[in-house]
């Protein structure tokens, strides 16, 4: 593979401005990028080298679910070869049935986390941008998501960040054309058998939305959210009371979205195991209202005049077998 043509000067500035703005400018840990072979991965990986010379690892996690997925990480890994960027193929196996859509995200994920803790990296860039965001916020709107839904794709998150957010795909297409570079092109980006390639077609000649403003609003959304978030904790060491063999929790007075968020907190404190889901929590919060009797994993919860109480059930112990068994 040749080496790929140097980009422009104004794309490169203007990059790192964006991702020094996420971790701070005199950080200078190692980057990891999650590189798929698409056109949008091999930009972020082509700007990335070419704006923090010497700090850049790539991985590229291969699912499985297609045949070509194996030649595709190939390619990754012979770009990255003529890029001189270490690289590591990230081989999945035995994704869930069901959503496999979700299930090879959170198993991408889980992955890719497993590769940065090896490789000591400090910063995990995805290459999700402006189109990418349009598309996110609109899912969510038609699936009613609240706040932290509509946050959308989040800037930063831990160590995961994505600086291209504020970039258009068509900006992404040009620098990797401006490079010489050929990148992959993924079928199932226009399998109509995917809720995300139908609506991307459906966008597409929507030019009355500005993926950019909206960007912005799912930042200013994700603010909110945060805000939210530092309300619940300092609420939990005003309200939330350890009596060794319960706890309570005074909801008196929260506004719906709080109580929310304030029994999803208690549930985590008290059972970091569980995993309350959305319905569930509705369940559970209506049960309380009424003063009624509610259980959500090993955690059984009643309230009275507005405060909760908590107790929580010991994990079951395995049936012992017989000698016969």
């Amino acid at each position: 593979m040749p080496t790929p043509n140097a980009l422009p000067d104004d794309a490169v500035a203007r990059f790192r401005d964006d991702f020094r703005a996420l971790v701070g400018p005199a950080d200078d840990g190692l980057i990891g990028v999650a590189v798929s072979g698409g056109p949008d991965s091999v930009a972020l990986l082509l700007l990335a080298v070419t704006a923090f010379s010497g700090r850049v690892e790539a991985a590229t996690v291969d699912h499985r679910l297609r045949a070509a997925s194996g030649h595709e990480a190939g390619f990754v890994a012979e770009l990255c070869a003529t890029l001189n960027v270490p690289h590591e193929i990230l081989t999945l196996e035995g994704l869930a049935r069901g959503n496999v859509s979700a299930s090879a995200r959170e198993a991408r994920y889980d992955a890719l986390d497993a590769w940065a803790d090896r490789r000591d990296i400090a910063w995990l860039a995805t290459a999700h941008h402006a189109d990418d965001q349009l598309e996110t916020m609109v899912m969510r709107l038609n699936r009613a998501s609240g706040v932290a839904g509509l946050a959308g794709v989040r800037a930063r998150r831990g160590r995961i960040v994505r600086p291209l957010l504020d970039w258009r795909h068509a900006e992404l297409v040009e620098i990797v054309t401006c490079a010489g570079v050929i990148a992959v092109d993924d079928p199932s980006n226009r399998d109509d058998r995917y809720d995300r390639a139908r609506l991307r077609k459906a966008l597409a000649g929507a030019d009355w939305l500005d993926p950019q403003a909206i960007v912005r609003s799912a930042a200013a959304l994700d603010e909110a959210d945060r805000a939210l978030d530092w309300v619940i904790l300092k609420f939990r060491s005003e309200r939330l009371v350890d009596h060794a063999d319960a706890w309570t929790y005074d909801a008196v007075g929260l506004p719906a979205e709080l109580r929310r968020r304030a029994l999803i907190d208690c549930l985590r404190v008290i059972d970091p195991t569980g995993r309350p889901r959305g319905s569930t929590i509705e369940r559970l919060l209506t049960a309380l209202r009424s003063d009624a009797v509610g259980t959500i994993g090993r955690v059984r919860c009643s309230a009275r005049e507005g405060v909760w109480r908590f107790t929580l059930a010991p994990p079951r112990r395995a049936k012992a077998h017989s000698a016969r068994d």
